[in-house]
């Protein structure tokens, strides 16, 4: 018929790809992506910097963007889900996080549980658990770190609701501010989200270089 011509074909969803998660799942799937990524182990390589950002510049009015969203809806998806996911995170840590971690064959896994663990020595409990909101993988792994090294449960609720809010309404508000102020931004899209993804990576990689740079006269010492 002349009208199957025109149905649109569903398409698989890329789960590396912020456009394509809320295009299909909105903002549900924000709260969804954001669990998955700061409560599970295996939600590591989600998008959550690009995700947030991308969803606030989503919720601009006007424009020729993929899909609309309601900025308020987009905040409590975002919070509910990341303050939900580290809070589980840490009581799986508390549960047995060591064993889980070991049982991973993920490089990227264990180099992010070795800087979330530098963070929480060097900077203690409150600043350790803010700062790693905003570092990949580490904001995954050290959830259940932070319960297996026992920290003080009151302690890490309160850091994690801080670091989480300040994390999520940050982003989302950047990308809801660039959105109402640059004209025609949906033309910029692609580019500004792989930015954000850049830039969200670089920490971890400014570290990991130093620390190899640290560790090189150790090693031509032997």
């Amino acid at each position: 018929m002349a009208l199957s011509a025109h149905t649109a074909v569903p398409q698989a969803v890329n789960l590396l790809d912020a456009g394509s998660l809320l295009s299909t799942f909105g903002a549900l799937g924000i709260a969804v992506v954001l669990f998955a990524e700061t409560g599970l182990l295996v939600g590591f390589f989600l998008p959550g910097d690009s995700l947030l950002f991308t969803a606030g510049l989503l919720c601009v009015p006007g424009g020729d963007r993929p899909v609309h969203l309601s900025l308020p809806q987009v905040l409590a998806f975002a919070v509910i889900g990341a303050l939900l996911g580290a809070q589980v995170g840490y009581l799986i840590g508390r549960r047995g996080g060591r064993t889980l971690l070991g049982r991973s064959r993920s490089r990227k896994l264990h180099e992010g549980a070795e800087r979330a663990e530098e963070l929480l020595h060097r900077y203690g409990h409150a600043k350790a658990i803010v700062l790693a909101r905003f570092v990949p993988v580490v904001r995954t792994v050290l959830n259940p770190l932070a319960g297996a090294l026992n920290v003080p449960a009151r302690v890490f609720t309160l850091w994690q609701v801080v670091g989480g809010l300040v994390w999520t309404v940050g982003l989302v508000l950047a990308g809801y501010a660039l959105g109402s102020s640059v004209p025609d931004v949906d033309r910029y899209l692609l580019p500004i989200v792989a930015l954000v993804a850049l830039v969200s990576v670089t920490p971890l990689a400014v570290e990991m270089i130093r620390r190899r740079r640290h560790r090189a006269p150790n090693g031509s010492a032997h």
